[in-house]
């Protein structure tokens, strides 16, 4: 059983029957009282932050948390199919648990983040950023990149995006999955 000393950012903690990180700390030691912990955690399944304050020296249950890379296979319109990158096993995740479903890939790699000891799947991250096929837009014109207008397009995955109007047909486009928004045009 670890005190709030091991205190660190990242560290999963339980608290209130969840599964917690520690986003920040501080340590507080007033003149006048006992000291104590200020922290910012947030929830594993959930991602809401809350603000709690511990008493120092008091006892936490400190949980394994482990991220493992699969590799996306396909969905079957319920559950996404992904196989571990080691073992080759495969696994099934609700769309719930994938951070932008809208932007997976076949063949595409993923984090997926996992209780220790419970072996029950937390999260499933795509990376930062993915690099994805236009399959239809509205045609673009020479010349249009001084503006900051922005049009519909569909990506392979099937996921609608916001891109500048000099964008056409057939471009790679670098997507940010956390925000779903256009972020610049790969180089074939």
């Amino acid at each position: 059983m670890a005190t709030t000393a091991d205190f660190r950012n990242g560290l999963v903690i339980e608290f209130n029957g969840d599964l917690f990180t520690i986003v920040e700390f501080q340590h507080v030691n007033p003149g006048k009282g006992a000291a104590f912990v200020r922290t910012k955690l947030k929830n594993v399944k959930t991602g809401k932050v809350l603000p709690n304050t511990f008493i120092a020296g008091s006892k936490i249950n400190v949980q394994r948390v482990e991220r493992r890379s699969y590799q996306y296979l396909y969905t079957d319109g319920e559950s996404y199919h992904f196989m571990n990158q080691e073992t080759f096993e495969q696994t099934f995740l609700g769309k719930e648990l994938i951070s932008a479903p809208d932007f997976l890939k076949e063949g595409q790699e993923v984090d997926i983040t996992f209780h220790a000891e419970s072996e029950s799947y937390l999260a499933c991250e795509l990376p930062a950023y993915v690099t994805l096929e236009i399959t239809y837009t509205e045609p673009g014109e020479r010349g249009n990149t001084a503006t900051n207008v922005m049009k519909n397009a569909t990506v392979e995955t099937g996921a609608n995006v916001k891109v500048p109007l000099f964008i056409n047909t057939g471009d790679l486009i670098k997507v940010d999955t956390r925000t779903g928004e256009y972020s610049e045009r790969v180089k074939a």
